[in-house]
């Protein structure tokens, strides 16, 4: 058990060694609170999309904004791009897996919304054409990665880039984020 216990504190450890660095971040978690919060109070919604974990964390954080974070209010409009399996796999299936995300930014974005892309490596070809098309129809674009510049944060409005190049933590600050824009959505907005 010994191995146990020294994986679970250097992971604790890595964890508060990010965190002590939020100063990085925390200009951009303000602005993205700011433009999320801005879209909705104009009827704009918010979509979601990304792989993997980062799919999981988008149906996680459209939910939150559907149904409530922590306070009793109404629904707020987002909608995750990862959700709906019929269209990603038609659009996998005739298409190519690189499109899932920005034909539906496509057939359902308009120019007021958000789009939030969650990429750690920030490369994923399908995240890159969902940040294209956004871009092309006045969607604002936030990008949640980690600490690498990459193409998808060059061709971003907004990055949030977690001061990390360790996928597991920069998915756990992706999500302590995110939880702190809810947090102010329903605190602004209600």
């Amino acid at each position: 058990m010994n191995g146990a216990k020294r994986i679970i504190e250097k992971n604790f450890e890595q964890l508060v060694e990010v965190v002590s660095k939020k100063e990085a971040v925390l200009k951009e978690v303000e602005l993205a609170a700011k433009n999320i919060s801005s879209a909705l109070e104009n009827k704009n919604k918010i979509m979601f999309c990304g792989n993997g974990g980062s799919a999981s964390d988008s149906n996680h954080w459209a939910a939150e904004l559907v149904n409530k974070y922590q306070k009793d209010r109404p629904p707020l409009a987002g909608i995750s791009l990862v959700s709906n399996s019929s269209n990603l796999t038609a659009i996998a299936n005739d298409y190519s897996f690189e499109y899932v995300f920005s034909k539906q930014v496509e057939a359902i974005g308009k120019e007021g919304d958000v789009l939030v892309a969650i990429s750690t490596s920030g490369e994923s070809k399908n995240i890159l054409n969902a940040i294209s098309i956004a871009k092309n129809k006045g969607i604002f674009t936030i990008l949640f990665t980690g600490d690498k510049k990459t193409t998808a944060s060059e061709n971003s409005d907004l990055v949030i880039a977690v001061p990390s190049s360790e996928t597991p933590r920069i998915q756990e600050l992706h999500l302590l984020i995110f939880h702190s824009i809810c947090e102010i959505l329903e605190s602004e907005l209600f």
